[in-house]
C-alpha cells in the first residue's frame, strides 16, 4: 500500500463528505497506480496509464469498458476501429467526439487491462470502479444522456441510476429493452449499447432492430445535446 502522502492513495469517502474538487481528484486519477501497488488481483502487466476525458460543461457520458491497445499507446479514448464504429453510431465528427465540454468519456476500467492467452482484451481492472468511480460521478454535475457500453458500465451505472431491476437481463436483453430503460428515468436518460468492435458484427447483424430502431433515438438525442 502506498503511504497517505502519495498522490496516487485513495482519499477516504464519506457520504457526508461534500465532493472532491474535479481538478484535484481528475490528476489523482491520472497518476493512480493502485493495480500495481495495491492489486486486487495479479498487478498490472504494464505501466498505467489512466485514460478518460470528462469536463463540467459535457451533456452526455459515455461510460465504456477499457482502453484497448491503441488506446493505452495513443492515451486517447476510441483511436481504433471501434472508435470509428462508435462515431458512426453517434453520427458525430471526431472534433464533436473529443470536446470535452460536450462528450464525457470515463471507462470502468481507466488502463488498458492486458490481454488474455488468446489475445482478447481482458475485462477492466476492478480497482477503478472500487477506488475511484463513486467519487468521481459525486464530483462532476449531473449529465442529460448516459451510453453505457458493454456488461461492466451497464452494471455499475444501473445501480448508480436506480435501475438495478435490468441487471438481472444479459446485456443483449437490456439493449433489447432500451426502449422501457430509456423510459425509466427522465434525468439522466441511459441507453444500453453493445461494444462496437469489429467482433461484434455478427451481432449485429443478428439484430437489425439496432440500426433501424435505436440508433435514430440515439443520433437524434446526441445531436440535440452537442
Amino acid at each position: 500500500m502506498t503511504s497517505a502522502a502519495s498522490p496516487f492513495t485513495p482519499a477516504p469517502t464519506d457520504p457526508g463528505e461534500a465532493p472532491e474538487p474535479l481538478d484535484e481528484l481528475l490528476a489523482r486519477i491520472r497518476a493512480c497506480r493502485v493495480c500495481v501497488d495495491s492489486p486486487r488481483r495479479l498487478p498490472l502487466p504494464h505501466a498505467p496509464r489512466p485514460v478518460l476525458r470528462v469536463g463540467r460543461g459535457a451533456r452526455i457520458l459515455l461510460a465504456s469498458q477499457a482502453p484497448g491497445t491503441r488506446v493505452h499507446l495513443s492515451g486517447l479514448p476510441f483511436t481504433d476501429a471501434s472508435g470509428d464504429r462508435l462515431r458512426d453510431w453517434l453520427g458525430v465528427d471526431k472534433e464533436t467526439f473529443y470536446d470535452v465540454g460536450r462528450i464525457a468519456i470515463a471507462p470502468m476500467g481507466f488502463c488498458f487491462p492486458g490481454q488474455d492467452g488468446k489475445g482478447g482484451d481482458l475485462p477492466p481492472r476492478p480497482e477503478c470502479a472500487a477506488t475511484w468511480h463513486d467519487r468521481l460521478f459525486a464530483a462532476l454535475p449531473e449529465f442529460e444522456l448516459v451510453l453505457v457500453i458493454g456488461a461492466p458500465a451497464q452494471n455499475y451505472h444501473l445501480r448508480r441510476l436506480g435501475l438495478e431491476r435490468f441487471l438481472r437481463l444479459s446485456l443483449t436483453g437490456r439493449v433489447e429493452s432500451w426502449r422501457e430503460i430509456w423510459e425509466a428515468r427522465t434525468a439522466p436518460r441511459l441507453l444500453p449499447l453493445p461494444h462496437p468492435s469489429w467482433r461484434n458484427s455478427g451481432w449485429l447483424k443478428r439484430h437489425p432492430w439496432f440500426a433501424t430502431e435505436l440508433l435514430p433515438v440515439l443520433r437524434h438525442e446526441v445531436a440535440r445535446l452537442v
